[in-house]
C-alpha cells in the first residue's frame, strides 16, 4: 500500500463499510501505525452498530402506535422531582418517523457534552417540542406529584400539531388522548428519551442562572439536589426563595424559624 499513515487516517474517516476493499488492504499492511488506525476504526464501527440497534429497539413503541393508525406520537418526561431547589421541568417531544439520533439514551446516563449535542439535534429535527415549568412555590402548593402532572400537561399543550398518542415516563395524565405509561420509559422509547434530554438540559441551564444569583449553593454542580456541599450551605446561609419549603430539611428550618427567606446573601 503506497499511502502514508496520515492519508490512511483521512481515508478511513470516509468509510463505514467493513467490506470496503480499502479495509482489506489496511488489514494486510504490517505497519503498527496502520494497525492502530484500523483497530480504532473497527471500534468506532462496532459502536455505531450498537447505537443503531439500540435506537431501533427504542423505537418499538412509536412503531406500534403508528401501526395502530396514530400519526403524531409524543413522548413526555420530566426532570427535577428530587431536588431541594429550583423548578420541575417537563418536556413533550414529537419526532419524525425517519429520525435517527445515535447515542440517544436516558439523559441521566449521558455525559454533559453528549446531552448538549443531542439537545441541539432534537431541537433541529423534532416536529414539535413543548416545555412545562412549575416553580418551587407551585411545587409547595400542589405537592411534587401534582406539580409533575401540571408541568407535563403544560408541555403537552404547546405541541403543534397536537399529538394523537402519548408515551409517558411512569405517569398517567388526565387527558382524552390515548396514552401508554412506561416505567423507565426514558431508556425504552426514543420519544421519551428525547423529552428527557430536552428537559434535563433546559433545567440545568435554569440552575446555572440561579448559581450566578446564589453562588454559595453551587447550583452549577448540584442542580439543586441535596448534595453534601448543598446541605452545608443550607445550614450556613439558610434557604433561598427558590428552595422548596415542603422538602426536608428546609421544611424543618422554616418550622423552627431558624432562617428567614432572603433574596441574596
Amino acid at each position: 500500500m503506497n499511502y502514508t499513515i496520515k492519508q490512511i487516517e483521512q481515508r478511513l474517516q470516509t468509510i463505514s463499510d467493513e467490506n470496503d476493499p480499502f479495509i482489506k488492504q489496511c488489514a494486510q499492511d504490517e505497519r503498527k501505525g496502520v494497525q492502530a488506525l484500523l483497530k480504532k476504526w473497527n471500534k468506532k464501527i462496532q459502536q455505531e452498530k450498537k447505537d443503531r440497534i439500540r435506537f431501533e429497539n427504542m423505537s418499538i413503541y412509536e412503531k406500534e402506535a403508528r401501526n395502530q393508525g396514530f400519526s403524531f406520537v409524543a413522548g413526555i418526561d420530566e426532570v427535577g422531582r428530587g431536588p431541594l431547589a429550583g423548578p420541575i421541568v417537563a418536556s413533550a417531544v414529537m419526532l419524525p418517523e425517519d429520525i435517527y439520533l445515535p447515542g440517544l439514551d436516558d439523559s441521566k446516563k449521558l455525559t454533559i457534552k453528549k446531552r448538549e449535542a443531542l439537545y441541539d439535534q432534537i431541537q433541529q429535527s423534532a416536529i414539535s417540542i413543548g416545555i412545562g415549568i412549575v416553580s418551587p412555590e407551585e411545587i409547595d402548593r400542589y405537592n411534587i406529584y401534582e406539580a409533575t402532572k401540571k408541568a407535563m400537561l403544560d408541555a403537552l399543550q404547546q405541541l403543534k400539531p397536537f399529538p394523537d398518542y402519548l408515551l409517558i415516563d411512569a405517569m398517567e395524565l388526565v387527558t382524552p388522548i390515548p396514552q401508554r405509561s412506561l416505567v423507565k420509559g426514558d431508556a425504552k422509547s426514543i420519544s421519551i428519551a428525547s423529552a428527557s434530554v430536552i428537559a434535563k438540559v433546559y433545567r440545568d441551564r435554569i440552575m446555572l442562572n440561579y448559581h450566578k444569583q446564589y453562588p454559595q449553593y453551587h447550583f452549577d454542580k448540584n442542580s439543586g439536589y441535596g448534595t453534601k456541599e448543598h446541605l452545608k450551605a443550607l445550614h450556613q446561609f439558610g434557604p433561598t426563595p427558590i428552595h422548596r419549603k415542603t422538602f426536608s430539611p428546609i421544611k424543618e428550618m422554616v418550622e423552627d424559624s431558624l432562617f428567614t427567606y432572603r433574596e441574596d446573601e
